[in-house]
């Protein structure tokens, strides 16, 4: 059985709850689970003070309540879900080697930043800087995989070095900045400056993308790495088409002012 959490009162300012963790709460008895402190702006407050508690000494936790305020909700989680029925804050995920997050609802900025394993779906709408890393960081996300159903916002894959990112709905500026690694999928496109300064990595779109002048075009082609991808998503229900019969990739290499090692495919389907 889950350990489960409904929010009984909204924060008035952002609250820090990185207590929100299998790994911080697996082993912990009830009355110890709302005793944890949490960070409400400059006060220490119990974690009971905020959330009814239903549940003990389980990696299961099942959150409950618009948590938009609420932030680092399985900050450096290795093991166990995190389901969340509703909105979440900031820094989700963040850090994360391993365990599963679903969010039936919209997350904020930060979803996954630095992450090293692990798997986040939000069924919702993201923010910005999706699977990237903080700032004065050279690295973001290193592996694991994360999806998002709905839009996001800047810098989705900032400097990320291994993984996966799905991006459902249309993404904004940045995407894929200064990339290092790892492959982005944008199902329904992207706004300006995808790819800037990418240095390596794969950025697929199955909608055409404004392209900066330093990415050159090799032609069209379906890479060999694409078939064995489509298979990887298609549990999720990501539809990647492959086949001649369905289209064929632009591929675009750059970013010419840093690399030629980058690349960004562009789905054209068959007339």
């Amino acid at each position: 059985m889950p350990t489960t959490f409904h929010l009984k009162r909204q924060p008035t300012v952002p609250l820090e709850a990185e207590v929100l963790s299998p790994d911080i709460l697996g082993e912990l008895s009830n009355s110890e689970i709302r005793a944890l402190t949490v960070y409400h702006g400059k006060r220490q407050l119990p974690l009971g003070d905020f959330f009814d508690v239903e549940g003990e000494r389980s990696t299961n936790l099942l959150l409950r309540g618009d948590l938009n305020k609420v932030r680092w909700i399985g900050r450096a989680m290795s093991k166990g879900t995190i389901t969340v029925r509703g909105s979440v804050g900031m820094h989700l995920g963040a850090y994360m080697t391993g365990g599963r997050i679903v969010v039936h609802g919209n997350a904020s900025d930060w979803i996954g930043a630095e992450m090293k394993n692990g798997f986040i779906h939000v069924h919702g709408n993201a923010g910005g800087q999706v699977g990237a890393a903080y700032r004065g960081s050279l690295a973001g996300m290193k592996n694991g995989m994360i999806v998002i159903d709905g839009s996001a916002g800047l810098e989705v894959g900032m400097r990320m070095r291994r993984g996966t990112i799905v991006v459902g709905g249309p993404a904004r500026d940045f995407t894929g900045l200064q990339m290092k690694g790892g492959t982005i999928v944008l199902l329904a496109g992207a706004e300006i400056r995808t790819g800037a300064w990418m240095n390596r990595g794969t950025i697929i779109s199955m909608k055409p993308l404004p392209l900066m002048p330093t990415f050159i075009s090799s032609g069209a082609a379906t890479p060999t790495f694409l078939p064995v991808y489509a298979q990887f998503l298609k549990p999720l229900g990501i539809h990647l088409p492959f086949r001649a019969a369905e289209g064929a990739y632009r591929l675009y290499s750059g970013d010419l002012s840093v690399s030629d090692k980058g690349e960004i495919l562009v789905w054209q389907p068959a007339l």
